[in-house]
């Protein structure tokens, strides 16, 4: 269901998708795996400059606000973003036994999230759910958290659909948060999202948009959900769309704030 790509292949890709993703500047390398779900075609293409211990990860491939960013913080410190690119869009839509298919991308880390997100005319077929589980571990597998000892993502939202107070009582997102810390002068549309206590005071002491996700929190199969449930320290670095000088002060914070832990290793 999956394969590597060789490197001619991976060229093409880079050279085709760059477009719409931030230049690749000198000295900068890539790698690439390749995930083939039936008739969609994903690329994670990972930008390697000085690797330092700081990886991100980018799930949406369109929430470049985000990469650019990431591309920022690695020119000046070093560092790797995986940046995962299947035509601009959110959604992963394919088709099997023409049948249409979309889920998240960022549902496909458990088995239960899988099965209860992914949307479909009928009824699933096992066989594509056995191929998103698949693929989620794949993206796992090149992202490497256990090596890391963190996840560090990347996420972008639209002006005042979505933002930290999602999570206060009696909104739509509260059962997902334990804890939340609003600075009033930051727009509510930026903010961190953390499943770790430790990480949630340093932010809160940081005075920045902080959210610490539920215990008791759905299992959507997110990859807050599975870093939880594997013990996994986890920071979302998320702002508007267009925000981008924030999104690379926030970034600094949250890199600031793994290394106060002690959770950024040095490559081996």
């Amino acid at each position: 269901m999956f394969k590597i790509i060789p490197q001619i292949i991976l060229a093409l890709i880079v050279f085709v998708t760059k477009a719409q993703h931030p230049p690749v500047f000198d000295a900068m390398q890539s790698d690439s795996s390749f995930i083939k779900i039936y008739d969609l075609d994903i690329a994670l293409v990972k930008y390697s400059y000085k690797p330092n211990g700081i990886r991100f990860l980018v799930v949406h491939d369109n929430e470049d606000t985000g990469v650019k960013a990431g591309f920022d913080y690695i020119r000046w410190n070093g560092g790797e973003i995986i940046d995962s690119q299947y035509g601009s869009v959110r959604d992963y839509n394919f088709t099997y036994m023409d049948d249409v298919y979309r889920i998240d991308p960022n549902a496909i880390y458990t088995e239960r999230g899988i099965n209860t997100r992914l949307k479909k005319d009928e009824f699933s077929s096992n066989e594509v759910e056995k191929a998103l589980n698949t693929a989620g571990k794949q993206i796992l597998d090149f992202y490497n958290p256990k090596s890391l000892g963190y996840i560090l993502t990347l996420h972008n939202n639209g002006d005042g659909g979505f933002g930290i107070s999602s999570y206060l009582p009696g909104y739509d997102l509260s059962s997902a948060a334990d804890s939340v810390f609003i600075n009033f002068e930051m727009d509510g549309d930026d903010l961190i999202y953390v499943t770790d206590l430790r990480l949630f005071n340093s932010f809160k002491k940081a005075n920045v948009n902080v959210m610490l996700q539920s215990k008791f929190v759905e299992n959507d199969g997110s990859l807050s959900v599975y870093a939880m449930q594997n013990n996994i320290p986890y920071i979302n670095v998320e702002v508007q769309h267009g925000h981008i000088d924030e999104h690379l002060r926030l970034i600094e914070i949250a890199v600031a704030v793994l290394k106060e832990y002690n959770l950024v290793k040095k490559p081996g």
